[in-house]
């Protein structure tokens, strides 16, 4: 099994995404913190990246992939939104060939339908294992990014490369070698985007724009100021431009990560003809519209919802919203600061209250 991470709301939809040669699940860390408030976020490490072994014969695109579908099945996801860097938007190509009912959407970032020649991955392979990852680290940093890039964020992606294992990179090697689907591509039926980094020599935007032109109704977004690991260098763009192509999470999908599926479902059955019109609203909007926005994250937004209900006095929904601050992530005594500091700003009287409704709530969760 790959080592793997999830993050990310159980309710939402699952986005797997996948590292590139080289570096490891920290790849995508940055984009990550904003994706996981809209889905169920899988990070994987490539055989011997990152904290995942060394797998013996993991030599083929079929191989690595058979892999990723592990971990999928292993996170409780059947069919998934995939998006991946160079050899990890590979493997999501692939997976959309080899398993389209999987695959719901696919990005595939400063990526190809085949990478260089077969002949100069086998080159690289034996470099690797002849001389290690550190014969190969000071050719990265120009290709990896531009001069103008973020030097403690590239310097860990040296790091990543460094710490690789030399067998495990080799044989990734040897998947690229192997890697051709350019007469296959009209086949791909997912959704697809292709995302190039303008200053990328690895895949240049010619060869992005090829990728794009063989998937049917692809869409190609090319970065200014991006090599190849655009998701380091470029991370609000790469975001902006897969939140625009991924579905949207709808308003109760967040409702339900929020509230709990017993209080949704209790809500909903208590609708009626005079409420049906408002459940609408705050579903689309309050939900919908606000909870879902990337600004802040949804410990955050608990904690600003808990200091408006206890100065507008709406004990009712505190109750509610306790419970919600603890599905979250916020703890009791994190809670109980959040209330410590409505007695400053909101009035004694109004945290006295506030504490009594957060001490019953809480001490039913026990």
């Amino acid at each position: 099994m790959l080592n793997f991470r999830v993050d990310g709301p159980a309710h939402a939809p699952v986005l797997m995404l996948g590292p590139s040669l080289g570096t490891s699940l920290r790849v995508w860390d940055a984009p990550a913190a904003v994706l996981a408030r809209h889905f169920r976020v899988v990070r994987y490490d490539l055989p011997g990246h990152g904290g995942s072994p060394v797998v013996q014969g993991a030599t083929s695109m079929e191989s690595l992939a058979a892999l990723v579908t592990k971990v999928a099945d292993a996170a409780g996801a059947h069919a998934f939104h995939y998006a991946g860097i160079s050899l990890g938007g590979a493997i999501g190509a692939w997976l959309a060939l080899r398993h389209p009912d999987r695959v719901l959407s696919l990005t595939m970032v400063c990526s190809a339908a085949k990478f260089g020649t077969e002949e100069s991955w086998h080159e690289r392979s034996a470099l690797a294992r002849d001389q290690g990852t550190r014969a190969i680290a000071d050719l990265a940093w120009g290709r990896w990014f531009t001069p103008d890039a973020d030097k403690a964020a590239a310097q860990a992606m040296i790091d990543d490369l460094l710490a690789a294992a030399d067998e495990g990179y080799a044989e990734c090697c040897e998947a690229l070698a192997g890697y051709d689907v350019r007469a296959e591509l009209p086949a791909i039926t997912a959704p697809t985007l292709v995302i190039a980094g303008r200053d990328d020599p690895a895949v240049p935007p010619a060869v992005a724009r090829e990728l794009a032109d063989g998937i049917p109704g692809a869409a190609l977004h090319e970065l200014p100021g991006a090599a190849h690991l655009a998701p380091v260098e470029r991370p609000e763009a790469v975001v902006a431009a897969m939140r625009a192509h991924l579905p949207q999470v709808d308003g109760m999908t967040v409702r339900r990560a929020v509230l709990g599926d017993e209080h949704v479902d209790r809500a909903v059955a208590n609708t009626t003809a005079l409420t049906a019109d408002f459940q609408d609203l705050i579903t689309r909007y309050a939900w919908g519209e606000i909870w879902t926005r990337p600004g802040l994250d949804r410990r955050t937004r608990s904690c600003v919802t808990l200091t408006a209900l206890v100065a507008g006095g709406h004990l009712d929904e505190l109750a509610m919203h306790v419970r919600a601050a603890i599905r979250n992530g916020l703890t009791p005594d994190e809670i109980k600061e959040v209330l410590l500091q409505t007695a400053i700003y909101c009035g004694v009287p109004a945290a006295n209250a506030a504490f009594a409704v957060a001490q019953r709530t809480l001490g039913s969760l026990e």
